[in-house]
Formats: structure tokens, sequence, C-alpha cells
């Protein structure tokens, strides 16, 4: 059985991919289990060695990938070229600190057990399950594949059903550097596919993607204990204090929400300024949207489902009082850029993500009213905050796992920095230190350097060694 990938600019077919089965998933695995011993075995420096030359025939074939993500998503290649660049910096950030981060490190064994040595290392789950999504499929799915591949683990990607050509260019090309074994490995096909391969007997399952399917994520790795790294989408805010510089912040907030055609999980959704520059922030943020070249700066909505959810979104936020200053309206997979005001805080364009062009925008009396409003959501991904003199501050009050000051989604572009969410946009982290232990198990080893004065591990010891070392313990820790 096969499928067809679509343009969703056009509904031209792009490619045809098969739907792979169970049976043929857990195959996919099985080979990847033996990989996964020898990837493991070239240690750091040889896992670097060829995650280094992947890099390399990713920047230089980035043009031709960047055809296929736009072939697939209907994204501007710009678009499509600022994810693979960014994948890219990850990529070698992560062949590059993976010894660091992961390698054997001494620990102080404490006075108790001063005759031990103390090491922990991070060694290799062995096989990883990566379901990516389509709206980034490189550098989202790249943030856990790279890092769980530079961690010593063999990788069984199942691309978006939206995005299949993707994963396969992507395996075909670590397949040129690492001819010798399945290292990286796709399946392609729809949720059935996914299913299987939470069950297939990975080692970890990596998922980006809705709430949703992130709790059926969730249920089927719990029949094998499969553990779970979720990143769900998320409804983020932005934070215009009356001291921010407001035309840089008009000009992220549409960036922030409508590139991509807002199809971005830590893009901007709703943003909360204070009144007093609220009427300029508002008179930049029309004029900016009004400007978008819609299908020429921002592509179609890749999801055709999405459109109506979109289209609902502004609907019911129209129905109940809110303007629509720019937008609105719009016909077919093309969704033009849309800011609303006015917005009741209940409504379905304030609460629940909308994963389109649009911005809601809210007048507030204080930055303390905008951090009630901005945390008042059962997601907790990104966020943003523009002041001149509170901008660390305001950010540590807000509930997210990643925030920016002055400017929107860099921390996104910062490899380095862990990221993931809270609530229902998830747990786990890609990215950083953070990332790569989400793919490593700690080992802790002690080795006895010389037998102790006061041995405690045997049937063998007298009552006067618990008396000293009762008192020994009382001596370090019982102080007033």
């Amino acid at each position: 059985m096969t499928f067809e990938s679509l343009n969703p600019a056009t509904d031209e077919v792009v490619g045809t991919h098969p739907v792979h089965s169970p049976a043929e998933v857990e195959a996919a695995v099985a080979r990847a289990r033996t990989a996964a011993g020898w990837w493991a075995d070239l240690g750091f420096a040889g896992r670097a060695e060829r995650l280094t030359r992947w890099k390399g025939v990713l920047t230089r074939r980035a043009t031709d990938l960047a055809a296929v993500v736009s072939a697939e998503t209907g994204k501007p290649h710009a678009d499509a070229m600022l994810e693979i660049i960014l994948a890219i910096d990850h990529t070698a950030w992560a062949a590059r600190n993976a010894p660091k981060v992961l390698g054997r490190k001494r620990r102080p064994a404490g006075l108790l057990m001063a005759n031990q040595s103390a090491t922990v290392e991070y060694l290799p789950l062995g096989v990883v399950g990566v379901i990516g999504p389509w709206n980034y499929p490189v550098f989202t799915p790249m943030g856990s594949i790279a890092y769980a591949l530079a961690a010593g683990n063999a990788v069984v990607f199942k691309p978006s059903e939206y995005t299949p050509g993707v994963g396969q260019w992507l395996a075909e090309t670590f397949a040129s550097v690492v001819p010798e074994q399945p290292v990286f490995q796709v399946v392609t096909g729809f949720g059935e596919t996914g299913a299987a391969l939470c069950r297939s007997g990975v080692d970890k399952i990596a998922f980006t993607g809705s709430p949703g399917t992130g709790k059926k994520i969730m249920a089927a790795c719990a029949e094998t204990l499969t553990p779970v790294l979720i990143e769900a989408g998320g409804k983020d805010a932005l934070l215009v204090d009356s001291d921010a510089d407001v035309e840089a912040a008009a000009d992220a907030a549409v960036w922030g929400g409508i590139s991509n055609a807002g199809q971005t999980c830590v893009g901007i959704e709703r943003v909360y300024v204070h009144a007093d520059v609220y009427d300029q922030f508002v008179s930049l943020v029309v004029a900016k949207a009004q400007a978008v070249e819609v299908g020429k700066q921002i592509g179609p909505i890749t999801m055709p489902g999405q459109v109506d959810i979109i289209r609902g979104h502004i609907a019911d936020a129209l129905s109940r009082g809110a303007r629509a200053l720019v937008g609105g309206n719009g016909s077919g997979r093309f969704v033009e850029p849309t800011i609303l005001v006015d917005v009741p805080e209940d409504a379905a364009a304030v609460q629940e993500e909308t994963f389109g062009p649009t911005l809601t925008v809210t007048k507030v009396s204080s930055m303390d009213e905008a951090i009630a409003k901005a945390n008042n959501t059962r997601y907790g991904l990104g966020g943003a905050v523009f002041s001149r003199t509170n901008g660390a501050a305001l950010a540590r009050r807000l509930r997210s796992g990643m925030v920016s000051v002055n400017s929107v989604i860099s921390f996104a572009g910062i490899p380095s920095l862990p990221f993931g969410g809270t609530g229902d946009s998830g747990f786990g982290r890609i990215h950083g230190p953070e990332g790569l232990r989400e793919f490593a198990r700690p080992q802790a080893i002690t080795h006895q350097r010389f037998r102790a004065p006061l041995t405690l591990t045997t049937f063998t010891r007298p009552a006067k060694t618990d008396t000293r070392v009762a008192k020994l313990i009382t001596l370090l820790h019982g102080r007033r």
C-alpha cells in the first residue's frame, strides 16, 4: 500500500511513499537494534566524525532539501532555508558537545564513603523512535534525531504523512556517510504506523504534535513502559511593557505570529500591551500585517483540516464582539494575516491553539495583569517580553519553558538552550545538554580504593562501629 504527498498550494502530487505495516516497523527496529551496538562502539569521536560529514552534506545540498520542504509544506524557499540552517547548527553542537555532556565524570564520594571513587556517565539508550511534525519537518525532528545520534543511539523516524519526502531525504543523505549499518531509518504512513513504532520495542519515543495525539502516544507507550518525550504545541504570549521599544515589539509580534503562516508551535498567538503604548502598538502592527504578501512571504496552510480551525477561531471571536483590524476572511488554503482586538479571554482564539496567521491584541493596565492573563492557559511552551528595564523579571514570571526578551523565538536558534514546555505543551527537553541527556541513561559506578576503617556493609561489623558512625553523623549534621 502507498500514499501520495501533495503540495498544499497546488494539490500537485510531489511523491509516493509506502504505508509501512506494524511488521515492517518491527523489522526496522530489529535492524536498528543491531546497528545501535555498532554505532555506540564508534565512541564519541567516531560518531562526531560521521555527524560532521553529514552536516557537510546537509550544508552543501541545503537548496535541494529546501525544495523538498517547500514542495511538501508550501512554505517559501527562504523559510525552508531558515529551518535547515538552524538544524545544521544544532547538529554541529550536538556532535561537538556530546563528550563533555555525557562522558564519564568524577563525583565526590563524601566523608562516609571516602574510600570509594565515584563516577557517572551517560550511556546510549539503544534505539530511539522519533515521530515528527509537518510544520518544521527538518528543524523540529532534527532536535531529537541529531541529539539521539550524538548520544550513541540508532534512530527510526516516522515523519508526518504530509512531509514523508523530507524524512526520506534526511535518511538517504545520512546513509551516504554511514553506509555500513542502518543507524538512521525512516518508516512512513499514518497514525497506525506511528502507533506501531510506539509498540515496537524502541527504548524511547520523542514526539512532536498535538496534545490529543500526544496522549495517544503515551497510552500506546504505557503498554510496554516505553519512556516518552512530548512536545505538544503552545499558545505563546508576547508582553509589551510601557517602556518597550514599540516599533521593535510590533515587528516581532507580526513575524512571530504570522511567519510560516502562523504554523509554529512557539509562534506568538496572543499579545498583551500596556495601555500607555497600546494605540501606537496596534497602529504599527496593523500596518506591518497589511504589508505581508500572502503566497510570497507566507505560504498556504499545510494541513487541510487546520483551515477550518483557524477560520472557526476568527468567526467565534467576531461573533463575541471582537474586531478584525486586518483580515478576518479569505478562501482556499491561503489564510490572510488577521489582527483581532477586543477578544474575550475565554474565546477559542485566546484559549486554544489556532496554528494560523492570527494575533489577538489585548490592552492591559499593568504588567501584573499581563502576566496573569498570559499564564491563564493550559499551555506553557514559549513566550516573549519587550521591556527596556523589566524584561528579565517579567520573563521569570511567565509559566513557560522558554522566553525571549526584546526578541521572539530566539531561544530556538541557540543550540545550548533546552527546548520544551509544561502543562499541555508536554514534558522533556530537546536541544542543549538536557536534550543530549534525554537520549541517554545515567550509570553510576563506585570503585573501592582502600578498606575503610569503619566498614558498614558487612554483617561482621562490631557494635562499636555503629556507635562511632552515629557519633560521626551527629558531629557532621546534628549541630543546631
